[in-house]
């Protein structure tokens, strides 16, 4: 554009021909300069001369010196009252020269494998982890060891000790597996990759078992989730005392939180399912009825839902740690709310909702005193907590 307004110009002015092609002017005058030589650089009086130059860096790489770093060759040098230049200076000479580099062996840490673990069933992978819980003093804890099934998020086993110990694991891991009666080349552990876990006891014991070991990539928090969430769930649960006042203060409320946690706790990841349900096979069931209670809802009051028939969430049915980003299954996209909520409508001139009324409120509380729980209704019960180590 600049040759076009310099052709035009010669015709007409340079205004309006930088007008017309929307050129700056400035930009036109500015081609217009001739080119000039670069600056030349002038060398500081200060500066070492080539001679001396040659003469440090030959210093620098003697037999004597080759082998010391540039503060260690002035300071020696200064002490036999020799003065060459700044140790400053004898690095921008070696730099020249392209010797500045680190000698020192540095750690390269090795590339560690992504764990990637996928769970379709219960007792297939065990996540297992030590938290502490604050004592009475300052640097007084109590370890809280706790092994959960990722499928169903179930507590299998858990204990309270005073210290982290791969013998006390040993224990914990065997006494659970009996518990849920394991068998071999049926399941595998992930933990992280600290001292408990990666000792030779638990080692040997995972070998002897027939139990696959996984470990968590160093540094990586989010290689162990479903451990680190329960442990988060556990510690922001309104009543999480500040600190305990003994291992048997700690122990009881414990088990009165991993029963919670197991039987009462509906899980947003499950279908808000307890994890007992599903651990215990009892999903279908529990489904079923659940969606018997809202099909009688939607019966009695259909114009109170507009989505239609409501359902209940289902379900996952694969639970993965690191999914693979390759993996061909197809997730599906989050749903616009959550699972059997109904969506407000705002059509114009559509039937309003009508809400319950006091006589209908006192209708649905006395069937929910009146009608058993549904553990009562589907006659279920759970095995006991492991006891020797609760």
């Amino acid at each position: 554009m600049i040759e076009a307004a310099e052709e035009l110009g010669k015709s007409a002015s340079v205004s309006e021909a930088c007008r017309v092609l929307g050129v700056p002017r400035s930009s036109l005058y500015w081609a217009r300069q001739p080119e000039l030589p670069p600056a030349p650089q002038s060398t500081s009086h200060r500066a070492l001369s080539v001679e001396e130059k040659t003469d440090v860096h030959q210093t620098l790489d003697s037999e004597r010196f080759r082998d010391c770093s540039p503060r260690e060759v002035y300071a020696t040098l200064l002490d036999e009252g020799v003065y060459m230049c700044h140790w400053r200076t004898m690095y921008r000479i070696l730099e020249e020269h392209g010797e500045v580099q680190e000698r020192r062996n540095q750690l390269q840490h090795p590339a560690y494998t992504k764990p990637e673990l996928l769970a379709t069933a219960s007792n297939q992978i065990w996540s297992w982890d030590i938290t502490k819980l604050k004592g009475p003093f300052t640097w007084v804890y109590y370890y809280l060891y706790v092994i959960l099934d990722i499928f169903s998020r179930y507590v299998v086993g858990w204990m309270i000790a005073e210290c982290e110990s791969g013998e006390l694991a040993k224990e914990l891991i065997t006494a659970t597996c009996v518990k849920e009666e394991i068998d071999l080349d049926q399941l595998t552990i992930h933990s992280d990759r600290g001292s408990a876990m990666q000792s030779k006891s638990v080692g040997q014991l995972l070998v002897d078992l027939g139990v696959t070991k996984s470990f968590s990539r160093p540094y990586t928090a989010n290689d162990n989730p479903y451990s680190e969430a329960q442990f988060k769930t556990m510690k922001y649960r309104p009543g999480y005392p500040d600190r305990f006042g003994s291992q048997e203060n700690a122990r009881a409320w414990a088990r009165d939180f991993i029963h919670w946690y197991n039987h009462e706790h509906h899980h947003t990841g499950l279908g808000l399912m307890t994890p007992a349900m599903v651990h215990h096979g009892l999903v279908k069931a529990v489904y079923t009825h659940r969606q018997q209670v809202l099909r009688a809802a939607y019966e009695a009051h259909p114009e109170r839902f507009v989505g239609g028939m409501p359902t209940p969430p289902e379900l996952p049915k694969e639970v993965w740690i690191n999914r693979p980003q390759s993996d061909s299954r197809a997730v599906p996209p989050p749903a616009p709310t959550e699972p059997g909520a109904q969506p407000v409508s705002r059509m114009a001139g559509s039937q309003a909702l009508r809400s319950l009324d006091t006589a209908e409120h006192l209708a649905i509380a006395e069937r929910a005193v009146e009608q058993p729980s549904w553990t009562e209704a589907f006659d279920i019960n759970f095995s006991p907590e492991l006891s020797k180590n609760a």
